[in-house]
């Protein structure tokens, strides 16, 4: 029966607890952006064939983010939206269910409207 070939690199493994301490690094920066300080809920009908909609203004995201938030809350309401312009636009009437989420998700003032 042949002898198995050492692991070229067995001999390392004793030679590990030798080697000095590494250099210290930085602790990593919580790059987690902020929360928008503002948004402003409202009901809107009109050009949209009577179906209601509710609009999330005022956020002053970038469209990055704003895709983003659409996403989350999209997937938070059970419902449908897009992003228009600067605003999120979800589909349905969801002013009361709204405000709460969004005051979850860190928004420091929400304003609802007609």
């Amino acid at each position: 029966m042949a002898k198995k070939p050492e692991h070229p690199f067995a001999a390392l493994q004793t030679l590990r607890d030798r080697l000095p301490p590494g250099a210290v690094s930085k602790p990593a920066i919580d790059e987690t952006p902020k929360a928008p300080a503002r948004a402003v809920v409202r009901l809107e009908r009109k050009q949209r064939r009577g179906n209601a909609v509710t609009v999330v203004e005022k956020l002053a995201l970038p469209p990055r983010e704003l895709e983003r938030w659409c996403r989350e809350l999209k997937q938070a309401l059970g419902c449908g939206g897009t992003v228009e312009a600067d605003a999120i636009v979800l589909q349905g009437d969801l002013r009361q269910r709204l405000p709460a989420v969004l005051s979850a998700r860190g928004v420091g003032r929400v304003t609802v409207g007609g």
